[in-house]
This record gives C-alpha cells, structure tokens and sequence, in this order.
C-alpha cells in the first residue's frame, strides 16, 4: 500500500513538473530542463594556444597569434581552442563556425586597455546597429558555440572606468558610447550557445551581450565588476537582446549595473527596424545576485519582453528587485512577467518611473503608447526601503498585476494601488 501512495506521489509531481508552464499558459519545453554541460570531448580536435607560439605572458599583445589558432581551427573543420593555465593579453578575438572556447582552471585571457586593439566592426549596441567596436570574445553566425572551463575571461577595465568618469566629469551630458571601450563578451546571429562554468570579470562596458540568438544557456557563472574603489560604468552582466529561449542558471552577477537587461531596440519607430524585436520565453533561475543597479530590468532600450520568469533566487545589496524602464521616446510592451520564490534585499522592491534619459522623440510628433501587464510577484520574503516605487505617467498604462504571498519588511510600505489597472493582492504582508 505504501508504494502504491508513493508511487501515486511521483506520479503527480512528475504530471506537475512536465506540465509547467510560462506566464501566458504555454508549455516549457523539456529544453529548459536539460542542463548537461558541454563536453568538449565531443566538439572536435583540440588546439592548445601555447602550442602555437602563444607564450603565458600578461604583458604581451598576443591577439594574431591566438586569432591564428581559431582560424586554424576553423581551417580544419573546427575544434575547441584551449587556454591553458597562466596569463593571455589579447585585443579582440573572433571566432569561427564550429569552433569553441575552453578556459583550463588557472587559465586568463586578459583583454587589452587599449581600444585601438578592437576593431570597428557593424555590430549592436544599447539598442541600435552600428558601427562600434568588437568585444574582446566574439561570435558571430557560429551555431553550438560554447564558452566553458573553470577558467577567467577579464576585461581589465581599469583604465576605461577612469577614463568614463573623468570625461563624464567635463561633459556631463556625455553617453556611455561617447566613452570607446569593449564589451567583454558579444554571441549574435547564434542558435544552440551554452556558456559555462567560466569567470567573467571587470568588463569594460557590458560584460555579456547576446544578440539575435536563439536556444542559449548561461549555466555556473561568475560575473563581476567594482562597485568600488572606481566603479565600473555600464557593466551589466547579462544583457538578452532580441532572442528567444535562454536560461540563465545558477550564476552569481554583481556588476555596477543591471545584472539582468532585457534590450530590443530604441527610439520612436523602433517596432518598425528589422534590426530590433522581442524578447521571449526567458527563464532566470536559482541565482545568486549581489550589488547591482537591478536584478532584472525591462529596458532601457527594449520593445517587447514576453513569458520571462525571475525565480528561486536570492538578492543581496541590489538597488531594485524588478525594473520596468518606461522609456518616453519609444513604444514598450513588457508583459506576462513572473518573479517567484525570492529572498533577499533591495532599496526597491518594484520600480516603474517613466526613463527619459537622452530623450529624443526625432520626426515623429506624437508621444508612443507603452504598456505592461500581467506582472506576477509571488512567495518572496524580502527586505527594502521602498516597497512599492512606482509613478503614473500618462505616457504608460500598467495592468493586470498580481501581488500573492508576499512578506515584505519596508521602511516605506506605502502603496498606491489606484497606478494600476486591476491590481490584485493576496496574502501580502507589510511591515506586519
């Protein structure tokens, strides 16, 4: 009889688990539950750089020497190019079809403070495609590519964070592009990419940024930058630009930015360029988040975010819990959202303002509509200054919300229910 209850038990919870849905009621598909690290016994040959001429050296500009072994690589059918243990200097680097990306544990590609070792290229960048410069790690149309091992890829960014402050200081108004410096990782045009186990720290600019790409996993990583002694810009961990089914999975973020950003375009006509689009079918789960801007922010530069989940994770020292950045110059839709199952502490629980930094409306006479609705906020336990942070703006309508199970300790509990149409609560303790 008692294997019978048991056996009945596993039933249900297996029913339970493969019936799991998205925010809008469609299926997760089994991929998001299939987290095997890649072995790269089975990417192909394996090209070790220091079997090319590349020496452990963290002084020496050796960008055309590792270049040459992926383009070797690439040559031969590909492979996974090997970083052994010791100290890499490089400028930006490109890789292939079919060729991957191993970081032996001890082992540092350090990209250059120098920006004149990374080209120019026809890439994206803060909501736009353009010419700006590559990332120090770069993978364009390369479907399967993976970044894995137990070693660290480091921006070095010391010197471009004193350059940004110290020009910001003379010109105030001045953007983060005024300021030429790489990001650390960019995957565009990519299907089926899993970047794992690696250390990615002290970026540049923003640290991960994936770009029109579908199919990818971020598993077991470490992203950093300085909050302090000089912060470090616009270092956001992860940045999800115009894809579909990513999961980022047992990741610790702390950067002096958002960890989370969802872009997708900007601008007033930004839902009518090809270049831009939505973000769907995102899962965020079992992380760890320390300091940082926001642990999952809607914009900026963003358009469409759909069926995104924020869950099992714990927050410490961040700013704000979940962002929605209302940008007045561009039509937004952030919809069916779900932050579950979170511990931890903010300054702000939910933050929703209207963004008006750089402003520019260009041709179009009229203000664009934004919208956001089916939020979901639930089973958290949680620390903040100010719990319900939140503006009405006649350029945005906010709908279809859902506070359930929260307990919530605020120095500011207020909250002004009447900004949101059909806004329910239940079981939402306050300061109680």
């Amino acid at each position: 009889m008692k294997f019978v209850t048991l056996a009945c038990s596993l039933l249900f919870c297996l029913s339970s688990f493969a019936q799991e849905n998205f925010p809008d009621g469609t299926p997760i598909p089994d991929w998001f539950r299939q987290n095997e690290i890649v072995n790269i016994e089975t990417l192909g040959d394996k090209y070790k750089i220091t079997d090319y001429s590349v020496v452990n050296d963290s002084t020496l500009l050796q960008t055309e020497k590792i270049q040459a072994v992926i383009d070797q690589a690439s040559s031969k059918g590909g492979g996974v190019v090997i970083i052994p243990k010791g100290t890499y200097l490089s400028g930006a680097l490109f890789f292939k079809p079919k060729t991957h990306l191993y970081l032996e544990e001890g082992a540092v590609l350090k990209g250059s403070d120098d920006i004149s070792n990374f080209p120019i290229i026809n890439t994206r960048i803060e909501g736009q495609s353009l010419k700006y410069f590559a990332a120090l790690v770069n993978a364009d149309g390369v479907n399967g590519f993976t970044i894995s091992g137990k070693g660290t890829i480091n921006g070095n960014g010391l010197r471009y964070w004193k350059s940004f402050w110290l020009r910001r200081s003379v010109i105030p108004k001045c953007t983060n592009m005024d300021e030429l410096r790489p990001r650390l990782v960019h995957v565009s045009n990519s299907n089926d990419v899993q970047i794992s186990g690696v250390r990615l720290i002290n970026s540049p600019f923003w640290t991960t940024h994936i770009y029109k790409c579908n199919n990818v996993k971020l598993l077991n990583l470490y992203i950093f930058s300085p909050a302090a002694p000089v912060k470090a810009p616009s270092t956001d961990a992860i940045d999800i630009d115009v894809c579909s089914n990513v999961l980022v999975k047992n990741c610790y973020l702390s950067v002096n930015d958002d960890a989370i950003a969802l872009k997708g375009g900007k601008g007033p006509w930004a839902d009518k360029d090809s270049n831009n689009g939505s973000n769907t079918n995102l899962i965020i789960e079992d992380c760890t988040f320390g300091f940082c801007h926001s642990a999952l922010t809607c914009g900026s530069e963003s358009i469409h975010n759909r069926n995104i989940i924020l869950r099992r994770c714990t927050i410490n020292q961040a700013s704000r819990l979940l962002w929605l950045k209302m940008r007045a110059d561009t039509p937004q839709n952030y919809e069916y959202i779900l932050v579950e199952d979170i511990k931890g502490n903010a300054k702000s629980f939910l933050y929703i303002k209207p963004w008006t930094q750089f402003f520019d409306l260009k041709d179009r006479k009229d203000t664009p509509m934004s919208y956001s609705d089916h939020v979901t906020m639930r089973n958290i336990d949680f620390d903040c200054d100010v719990f319900f942070n939140v503006s009405a703006s006649e350029q945005y309508k906010l709908s279809n919300f859902k506070f359930e199970n929260l307990n919530i300790k605020a120095k500011n509990g207020d909250c002004d229910k009447s900004v949101i149409s059909s806004f329910e609560w239940d079981n939402v303790k306050v300061n109680q």
